[in-house]
Order: structure tokens, then sequence, then C-alpha cells
């Protein structure tokens, strides 16, 4: 009965994109339907030096836990990940710890994960151009999961650190220019950076194109500007959470047209043919499903787990 300790690169031999992009599909479906217990992130201000600290619990069909999470964006002055996070998964049954392992790469891999589930559904079959606004982790891993999903000829970046881009660029295989040429015929555009004012305009979008945008996870922050919010079809994660935490939609009136796992569940046409935006904030059901994927692998295959304590 003692629960199993996983660190980063333990959660990285048993974590694939490829699998992890279906299970979040479900997930979605699941939480649209009704089906998950996951009250809206809880949030503690450590301030100084302006860092803040979330819990996420949930219940789902599969399983029951908790991620902790903290962002603190001078961090990225010291050269250490500005989100780090732990999950602690527990059996629901009888409620007895099953897990704790390193939620970061979960959390990086599951919301790229998600981006490209918005992706294969929203964006152009034929998309070719990919734009990425952001030069971290977030940006690496959804260049990572979106390729999955469409074949991209050009993919562009664009960071606020010039150096940066151009070194994430080389890294990817991209090219580094400003942010309007970027995003202007770009059919898929992904906005993941630590901005508090748009970054994105409205203007640049190209009729039809999908863009994903991951950062802005605060009510007062904001990646998108008021034009792209208002002439897009919005959906999002979860209407409830959107409305309390995302800037993009609450600062700029944008309707909110659908969750996602109601689009996935085929419940409202996704309107895919017209410029389409994902709001995406991230949520605990999302890290559960992740967990149980991480989870299963090493208990369903005990004779190639890797060490693990408390074993």
């Amino acid at each position: 009965m003692e629960p199993l300790f996983l660190d980063e690169e333990q959660v990285r031999q048993r974590l694939q994109m490829e699998d992890l992009i279906p299970a979040m599909e479900k997930a979605l479906i699941d939480f649209s339907a009704g089906k998950v217990t996951q009250p809206v992130r809880s949030v503690i201000t450590v301030d100084p030096p302006g860092g803040f600290f979330g819990m996420m619990p949930a219940l789902t069909s599969e399983g029951l836990g908790i991620k902790i999470v903290t962002f603190y964006a001078t961090n990225a002055e010291r050269g250490i990940p500005t989100h780090m996070a732990t999950i602690f998964l527990v059996d629901p049954e009888i409620g007895a710890p099953l897990a704790v392992m390193d939620g970061t790469l979960i959390t990086e891999m599951r919301t790229a994960a998600v981006s490209a589930a918005a992706t294969k559904l929203l964006a152009s079959p034929d998309a070719k151009i990919l734009a990425i606004l952001g030069s971290g982790v977030q940006a690496r891993s959804h260049v990572e999961a979106l390729k999955l999903v469409r074949r991209f000829e050009e993919i562009r970046v664009w960071s606020p650190t010039a150096a940066h881009a151009e070194c994430f660029a080389k890294e990817v295989g991209a090219k580094a220019m400003s942010a309007e040429e970027a995003v202007r015929g770009a059919d898929v555009v992904v906005t993941a950076t630590n901005s508090k004012t748009a970054v994105l305009k409205g203007s640049w979008l190209k009729p039809g194109c999908h863009v994903n945008a991951v950062g802005a996870c605060r009510p007062d922050w904001r990646e998108l500007d008021d034009d792209a919010m208002t002439k897009s079809v919005v959906f999002v994660d979860s209407r409830e959470a959107t409305m309390k935490e995302s800037g993009d939609v609450i600062l700029s009136g944008a309707k909110i047209y659908a969750e996602l796992g109601e689009a996935f569940a085929s419940k409202i046409p996704p309107r895919e043919n017209e410029t389409t935006i994902f709001k995406s904030l991230g949520m605990a059901v999302e890290d559960i499903a992740a967990a149980l994927v991480v989870y299963r692998s090493v208990t369903e295959n005990r004779n190639q787990r890797p060490e693990v304590g408390g074993q």
C-alpha cells in the first residue's frame, strides 16, 4: 500500500504525447458532460516576490487527486522553471495514497496535448504555417504536439527577447521574426508568453486560422486584443474557470461559444472553417488523467518499472 514516488525523468519515461492527446480529449468530454467533480483552481498570491500557489483537485470516473502548482515569473531571470508542480493520486475507493509524482513535465505536456487536440478539431486540415509567440517550455512542447496533428511546412517564432527567439528557432527549425510577421498568413497560432498585455492583434489573423491562447491565466492579464477575441469563435476548457481567471475573455467581453469537450463530443458544430480561438487555462482533470497514464504504465509493467521510492 506504500505510494509510488516518481521524479521528472521517471514520468518522462512513461508519458508519450501520442497517448496523451486522446487522453486529454476524453478528460474534456467527461468534464463537459458533468462527470467530473472539480472546483475552480484556488490560488494564493505570494507577494513578495509576486508568485502564485495554486491548488487543483479533481474527482473523475477513473481517479482522484490534486495538483499543487507554483508560478513565479521572476524565476526566468534565475534560469529555473517559472512553473513547478507536484501531483498526488489517491485510490478513490478507499482513500489510500497511490502516487506522488513530478507535475512540472505533466503540466508542460498536457497543456500542449490539449492544444493539439483543439488544433486537430478546429484548424484547417491543410494547415501549413505555424506561428509560435513565446520561446519557453510551453512553446517547445507545443511544437512537438502540433506536429502530430498537422504537417507544417513553415514554423515562425517570436519572443519578447530576440536572443531567445533566435535560439528557439534554431532548435525547432523555425524562423525568428516580429510578432506581426509571424502571425500574418499563419494557419495555426500559439500564444505562450508571460505577458500581461496583448501581444497578438486580431487584425493580423488570417481568416479561418486557429489560435491556441495558452498564457494570461489571471483575470487582469492579456495576450490577445479585443479585436481578436470579439471577432473569433471562442472555445474554452471550462466556462466557470474562464469567467474567473481569463483576462482575455473577461476584459474583452468576448462571448464564449462552447467548451472544447462539447465540441469533441459532437454536441455542437466545431465551426472549423471560421477563425477560432481556444482559450486554455488548464484543469485538474487534465492533470489527473495524465498522471493516471503514468501510474498505469508503471503498475501494469512492473518488471520494466523504473526504480521508485517506497518500494
